[in-house]
C-alpha cells in the first residue's frame, strides 16, 4: 500500500470573513507567523529533505479560507507549489476552504495549478447547529461545492465537527451519514474545544454550552469512525492536532481535548472487536487466552494505557496479545494459551 505524507503550509483565517464560535485557528494549529508565497519553496525544500522517497507527497494549505484568498494571491501561492508538481518532486496540492468560497471561475484556476484535492469544512449538515456555530452557510452550500469539485474531477473531503452547540449524538450521525452521501473521499473528526477569546468560551461561562466529555467524545467518534469504515470513506485525522498552545493548557478552557485521542477511540473499537468475538468464540476450557491481531493493530488492541488488558483481566482472562503481520485491519484470533 501506498503511504501518503502532507507538506503543511498554514495560512490561517488568511480569508476567512466569519468568525465561528469555536474559532480561533492560530491557537487551535498553534502558528501566528503567516507565510509568504515566496517562503513557500524554502518551507516544501525542508520538508522534502526529511520525507522517504517511497511516500506519495502532496502540499497541503491548511487552516485558512484559501478559495477565498484574493485571485492573484491564490496564483502567487499555487505557481510556487506547482513548480515541484511540475518537476515530480510531490504529487500534487491540496487545500482546505469553506463550502460557500466554491464557485467555477475558482475551480478552473485550482485545476489549471494542479490542485488533486479539496477539503470543505462543513463541520455539521444540521441547520440549527450550523446556525448556532456562526458557520455562515447552509447544508445546501455544502451540498452544492461538493457538487462542483465533482464535476471537475477533485477528490473531495468534507470535514466534521462533533459537540457544537445544540449538537446531538444523532446529528453527528447524520452528520456522519450526509458525508458519506455526498460522496466524500476522506474526511476528518474533530471534537469542539472551548479556545480562550472565541464566542464559545462567553457562551460555556455564561452556562449556554455545555461541550462534551472525554468519554460522550469518545464514544461518538467510535461509531462515526464506523459509518465512514463501512463505507469506505478515508479518515485523515482524529482528534485535534496537539499544538503546543493546547497541549500545555495555555489556549484551552474545556472540552475533550486530549493529545492521545485517536488513540482513545481506537481502544474503545478494539474493546467492541475483542468482546464480541469472545462472546461468540470464547475458548471456554481455560481462562488463559491468546488474542492474536494485526500487527499494526496491536497496540490500539492492548488500549490507551493498557485499558482493554486491564478489562479483560478485571474479568478473570489471563490474556496476551500477540500480533501477526498477515492479519488484516480487525481480523482477530481468540485461543487457550
Amino acid at each position: 500500500m501506498k503511504k501518503y505524507s502532507n507538506i503543511p503550509i498554514f495560512v490561517p483565517e488568511l480569508a476567512c470573513p466569519h468568525q465561528c464560535v469555536f474559532c480561533d485557528q492560530e491557537k487551535i494549529i498553534g502558528t501566528y507567523v503567516i507565510p509568504q508565497p515566496q517562503d513557500v519553496k524554502d518551507i516544501v525544500e525542508q520538508y522534502l529533505e526529511t520525507m522517504p522517497e517511497d511516500r506519495v507527497i502532496n502540499i497541503a494549505f491548511f487552516g485558512g479560507t484559501f478559495t477565498g484568498i484574493p485571485v492573484d494571491l491564490q496564483e502567487l501561492y499555487l505557481k510556487e507549489a506547482f513548480g515541484f508538481v511540475k518537476t515530480g518532486r510531490v504529487s500534487g496540492i491540496r487545500l482546505s476552504t469553506r463550502p460557500d468560497y466554491i464557485n467555477e471561475t475558482g475551480l478552473e484556476l485550482l485545476k489549471e495549478y494542479g490542485v488533486t484535492t479539496i477539503e470543505l469544512g462543513a463541520q455539521s449538515t444540521n441547520r440549527e447547529v450550523l446556525n448556532k456555530s456562526g458557520r455562515g452557510h447552509t447544508f445546501k452550500d455544502i451540498r452544492d461545492a461538493s457538487n462542483l469539485i465533482y464535476k471537475y474531477g477533485f477528490e473531495l473531503g468534507l470535514q466534521m465537527m462533533i459537540g457544537l452547540p445544540e449538537d446531538s449524538y444523532e446529528r453527528s450521525i447524520q452528520t456522519a451519514n450526509d458525508i458519506v452521501s455526498l460522496g466524500a473521499g476522506n474526511t476528518r473528526i474533530y471534537p469542539a474545544i472551548v479556545i480562550k477569546g472565541t464566542a464559545l468560551e462567553r457562551l460555556y461561562r455564561e452556562g449556554a454550552y455545555i461541550p462534551l466529555s472525554l468519554e460522550q467524545a469518545v464514544e461518538w467518534t467510535k461509531d462515526i469512525v464506523h459509518i465512514f469504515e463501512e463505507n469506505n470513506v478515508s479518515i485523515i485525522r482524529i482528534g485535534l492536532h496537539p499544538s503546543e498552545e493546547l497541549a500545555a493548557g495555555k489556549s484551552l478552557i474545556a472540552g475533550p481535548f486530549h493529545t492521545s485521542f485517536k488513540e482513545m477511540v481506537m481502544t474503545k473499537i478494539w474493546e467492541e472487536v475483542i468482546n464480541t468475538e469472545l462472546q461468540s468464540n470464547n475458548p471456554n476450557t481455560s481462562n488463559r487466552i491468546k488474542i492474536s491481531v494485526s500487527e499494526k493493530q496491536i497496540h490500539y488492541a492492548i488500549g490507551h494505557k493498557q485499558a482493554n488488558r486491564e478489562q479483560l483481566r478485571s474479568r478473570g482472562y489471563n490474556v496476551r496479545f500477540v500480533s501477526n503481520p498477515g492479519f488484516s485491519k480487525y481480523q482477530i484470533y481468540v485461543c487457550n494459551n
